[in-house]
């Protein structure tokens, strides 16, 4: 069974989010402050976290550092904050998605599924993975990618975030994460170069450049390959 931990301190939300994910056979854990939450993460190992940030004893982020300092799980944030600042920051912290309230339960359950089969996937290994979609493969141990059957020639940089991506199907990269890890700063001075290399990565690899399939910006946040 799958368990979810939820950590909310509204009391009519807990109650919905628990009918629900009880009804398709989810273990619910339900925790009104992030105190519990994290002493409960300890304990009952959940396979997904469901987090409010506006909790009445800490921050939601504090609690997402917390968690990211000894377990992958992957971490939903639910909440009222809907400002791109708000939702960069707990993304930052190390969630895995922002869905902000109010929500239908329809799209947190098909997020939550969504979050449960990444998890279930066999990890990515770069010495034997070989990542394909309909447009262009992706071979990580060659460090190559090709499109319709012919190699791309990609520079270093533009590898080294295609990489990035392919190897985190589904999930949201910031751009301060990629600006860290591609050329080691998080100074907004360089995000004209990350679009800029997003684009030709698109050009390179995209049948519809314009309207991106896989290679997708989430405005104001980042970006996500959805394979």
């Amino acid at each position: 069974m799958t368990r979810v931990l939820v950590v909310e301190d509204d009391p009519q939300l807990v109650r919905a989010l628990v009918i629900n994910l009880q009804a398709r056979r989810y273990g619910v854990d339900p925790a009104p402050d992030g105190t519990t939450a994290l002493r409960l993460a300890a304990a009952c190992q959940p396979d997904v976290v469901l987090l409010d940030l506006g909790l009445p004893d800490m921050d939601g982020t504090d609690v997402i550092k917390a968690l990211r300092g000894w377990t992958r799980v992957p971490i939903l944030v639910l909440s009222a904050r809907g400002a791109s600042d708000e939702k960069v920051a707990a993304l930052d912290a190390g969630a895995d998605d922002y869905i902000t309230k109010p929500f239908s339960m329809d799209e947190l359950l098909a997020r939550l599924r969504a979050a449960v089969r990444r998890t279930e996937d066999v990890p990515l290994a770069p010495e034997t993975v070989l990542v394909t979609t309909d447009d262009f493969s992706v071979d990580l141990r060659a460090k190559k990618a090709a499109r319709a059957g012919h190699d791309v020639r990609l520079t270093p940089t533009e590898w080294h975030l295609l990489e990035i991506l392919v190897t985190n199907p589904g999930r949201l990269i910031t751009q301060k994460q990629l600006l860290q890890e591609v050329w080691g700063v998080s100074q907004s001075n360089k995000t004209n170069s990350l679009r800029v290399h997003m684009a030709q990565l698109r050009r390179k690899l995209e049948s519809d450049p314009a309207h991106p399939r896989y290679l997708i910006t989430e405005p104001g946040m980042g970006y996500r390959f959805e394979g």
